[in-house]
């Protein structure tokens, strides 16, 4: 096997890793999550609360390869103006990973 097979090979694992790793979250411990980061009080799963409901969410960025970047920076920093006029607060005390694991659930939500 040659350096680039190898390569090719353990960038597969990886990805498959961390899709493995992104699969166990359920929609219960989604909700959970949501729960205790505060983010069912403004986001609901199918309907939009103050905030945009999460199918929509994942909707509007079904195309974008680089949402689960973009959106878990967005939660982690706040942000306003792609739903409407009211911002989203930082969620600072959320650990990265969770926001990782929650957007790359939401992102698998369909209507």
């Amino acid at each position: 096997m040659n350096a680039k097979a190898v390569a090719v090979s353990i960038a597969g694992l990886a990805l498959f890793a961390s899709g493995a790793a992104h699969a166990v979250l359920d929609k219960a411990k989604a909700e959970a999550m949501m729960k205790k980061d505060g983010c069912a009080a403004c986001h609901g799963i199918d309907k939009k609360i103050i905030g945009p409901s999460y199918v929509d969410v994942a909707a509007k960025y079904k195309n974008d390869k680089n949402a689960v970047a973009t959106l878990s920076k967005k939660v982690k920093e706040g942000g306003s103006g792609v739903w409407g006029p009211i911002p989203m607060p930082p969620n600072t005390a959320t650990s990265q990973a969770d926001i990782t694991e929650l957007v790359t659930w939401i992102l698998t939500l369909k209507k």
